[in-house]
């Protein structure tokens, strides 16, 4: 049994390549149904994922700010957050979408710190029943290994010039001086996120304690803080765009096939994987 599982498992990774080389073709071959009678109205972009990058989800954000057919998005959040800069390139994106047409985010899971982040400057928040919201607060981590290196016995050399350019360094104990600079990084950065948070949300900043502070609530504690506007389902908060774009007859732009199977491959794979490898950086 154990022989045959080996085998199993051998085979498809000899042919693993060519079987998706396969696959691509096949749905690129796939003939496409006939092109709808009408232009889509509404799209739907999808923040899925620890956010290392921001570079794809800011193209298909300003593709839909420059179709005119398009007259309201829902920006789709299932994430944990992820880096700072391109939560911030994501956010302030769809804040200028949000000038042209009504951008409803939707909670579909976890949308927390840099993923709200992303979502403030929506016209509205709507969260699912289940979602987790909040967690404003900023983080910068490292291991120490040097009682590892001291056991396989690699002892680091560094030349540098600056007090704190080793700051953050793996291969010792940060100094009291090095850990006061990097306190002071995640505090401004702090500071920017729970600004940012409470300009957009109209809350008080003075309160922030209360909504930010890196709490995590549930979707009904997530609305009495005043991070989320309603509860509800996805077909809800579909429903509340088409209203607030004035659409009488929703249609809903696809993407492509391949397009889509490409996409469902990195989220499934590449993405949880990055999510590990942060490394040395203040995180949302």
């Amino acid at each position: 049994m154990l022989d045959t599982i080996s085998k199993i498992i051998k085979w498809i990774g000899q042919h693993f390549m060519g079987m998706l080389f396969l696959l691509i073709v096949l749905v690129v071959l796939i003939p496409k149904s006939a092109a709808p009678l009408k232009q889509p109205n509404l799209q739907e972009i999808q923040l899925f994922g620890p956010i290392m990058d921001a570079d794809k989800i800011v193209k298909e954000i300003e593709e839909a700010q420059t179709n005119n057919a398009i007259k309201g998005v829902l920006l789709n959040v299932n994430s944990p957050g992820g880096a700072v800069p391109p939560s911030i390139e994501i956010s302030y994106a769809i804040k200028a979408l949000q000038k042209h047409k009504p951008v409803i985010a939707y909670a579909s899971g976890i949308m927390a710190s840099g993923s709200y982040y992303s979502s403030i400057y929506a016209q509205k928040i709507i969260a699912n029943p289940g979602a987790i919201v909040g967690s404003i607060g900023v983080i910068m981590e490292s291991a120490n290994i040097k009682e590892l290196l001291d056991k396989i016995g690699v002892k680091p050399q560094v030349v540098k010039q600056g007090t704190y350019k080793e700051a953050g360094t793996p291969m010792r104990e940060w100094t009291p001086q090095e850990r006061t600079e990097l306190e002071t990084l995640t505090k401004d950065t702090y500071k920017l996120f729970v600004h940012d948070v409470a300009a957009a949300r109209g809350l008080d900043i003075n309160a922030s304690k209360s909504y930010a502070d890196a709490h995590i609530f549930s979707s009904q504690r997530a609305k009495k803080a005043g991070l989320i506007d309603e509860i509800g389902i996805k077909s809800q908060a579909k429903t509340q765009l088409a209203k607030a774009a004035n659409v009488v007859k929703p249609i809903w732009k696809e993407k492509d096939k391949l397009e889509a199977f490409l996409e469902r491959l990195e989220t499934q794979s590449i993405l949880k994987i990055q999510s590990y490898f942060y490394g040395l950086k203040a995180s949302l």
